[in-house]
């Protein structure tokens, strides 16, 4: 059997590592665009700030390490064309600039996404970064040195850390966003209040519910516009987003609108010699059901690791997602996981909410820090749906436990009895996820 997989970041490196040991007489082949593989692009926050000294530690596997189970790497080699009827692949080497072509039985693409780039006036201006694979990581870094007034468009988790990142390295650092509040696809307002607020406390500018119209400059940028103003900078870091890479599957698979292509529980696309996994496919969504497209790298581990298992006949399920997600910024730590009220009503989705605020452990502790949770649920069912929280505790784990409360069904009269152990180090004798349920069962 012969493999070719498509891009080599969370979801192809999971996809071949499983395969090359689960089937060990396939001839495997990975083309990879970058000259490296399993770059983990949520940590460049992390090493823009210098929390991560040693870039090593973001690559949780390498070119030789594939190599030495048995699989062929072609890096630096950008797949141009698909034929999916003949089952074959040109490729270029971006080295020698000739083109290669190859053959397979079976294709899993794991080409991920990229970063959005609106047509923006002066958007190929000097010093308007990208923020995702491992050189633009270096090449925020290199210019952030000579820097002092840096922009960052777009308020979701890696805009956003960014911001931490730039503020607390002495910057003077603005966060401009449409929407009139960050992080709006993971938490509610009651939450991002608390957030923006600690940005404002240190001096970051924010610029929400304003949109960008231009950027000016002669050849490097030195100002962003928008309908409220001109706003003066050395460095813009574009966060607005991020699309899925699938231009190569155009009009050969199904997808959805924006162009993620749709699998099934087992990452079959409509072509059953054709996988996908990661970013560049939509995912089952438990909340409500449907494909949703989220790009996390624990879903693009999970479904590479199922694309692997599926490959020769279908044995193992895709569960489905509820987007669980955490972020950990200055004392804050949040988590989110299904949906929010603010999604709910986007999506229609009719909810119940229950908000609880408890001190995470006993106040005769030497630290008792507040807790914020928020648990959203069906009001025919009751069957939770979604959960927030935010504390200067971390007690984000909680959010882990309220996932799988959603995967597996729980109502929320259920989780006011879960068995939850006490210890006064931990949390409190009636564990906040069980305040939830039971002021959601006397109302």
């Amino acid at each position: 059997m012969k493999i070719a997989v498509i891009g080599s970041t969370h979801a192809g490196t999971a996809a071949v590592t499983n395969m090359a040991q689960l089937y060990p007489d396939a001839d495997i082949t990975v083309y990879e665009r970058n000259d490296n593989v399993s770059f983990l692009s949520c940590g460049i926050a992390l090493y823009v700030g210098g929390v991560v000294e040693d870039p090593k530690g973001l690559f949780y596997s390498s070119p030789e390490k594939i190599a030495a189970l048995g699989v062929n790497v072609k890096l630096q080699h950008d797949v141009k064309n698909i034929d999916t009827e003949a089952k074959t692949i040109e490729a270029v080497n971006l080295i020698t600039g000739e083109t290669a072509y190859d053959r397979y039985d079976k294709l899993v693409m794991t080409t991920g996404s990229w970063p959005i780039t609106p047509p923006i006036e002066g958007i190929n201006l000097e010093n308007i970064l990208l923020a995702k694979n491992y050189t633009q990581a270096n090449t925020i870094i290199d210019k952030a040195k000579n820097a002092q007034n840096i922009t960052v468009v777009g308020a979701g988790y890696i805009g956003v850390e960014l911001v931490e990142a730039f503020q607390q390295a002495g910057k003077n650092v603005t966060l401009i966003d449409g929407v009139d509040r960050i992080l709006n696809k993971y938490l509610d307002k009651e939450f991002t209040d608390i957030v923006e607020e600690a940005f404002k406390e240190r001096g970051v500018a924010l610029r929400l519910g304003e949109k960008v119209e231009k950027f000016e400059g002669k050849d490097r940028v030195e100002a962003v516009v928008t309908g409220n103003g001109r706003v003066e900078t050395d460095l813009v870091i574009m966060c607005v987003g991020f699309r899925p890479n699938t231009s190569l599957l155009k009009d050969k698979v199904e997808m959805l609108d924006n162009g993620a292509i749709k699998v099934d529980e087992y990452m079959r696309t409509s072509d059953p010699d054709i996988f996908a996994a990661g970013d560049c496919c939509a995912v089952k969504y438990n909340p409500t059901g449907g494909h949703m497209y989220i790009p996390l790298a624990t879903n693009a581990v999970r479904m590479g690791t199922l694309a692997a298992r599926n490959i020769v006949e279908p044995t193992t399920k895709n569960v489905g997602t509820q987007g669980t997600s955490g972020l950990h910024l200055y004392d804050l730590f949040m988590a989110s996981t299904g949906l929010t009220e603010t999604s709910a009503a986007g999506m229609k989705v009719a909810i119940e909410n229950i908000t609880v605020n408890e001190h995470h452990r006993p106040e005769f502790m030497p630290t008792s820090e507040n807790v914020m949770l928020k648990v959203s649920y069906l009001p025919d069912s009751r069957k939770i749906i979604g959960a927030q929280v935010i504390s200067k505790a971390d007690v984000t784990q909680a959010i882990n436990t309220l996932s799988v409360c959603i995967q597996t069904g729980m109502t929320i009269d259920e989780l006011g009895f879960v068995d939850f152990f006490f210890q006064p180090h931990f949390n409190q004798p009636w564990n906040f996820l069980n305040k939830a349920g039971l002021a959601a069962v006397t109302t």
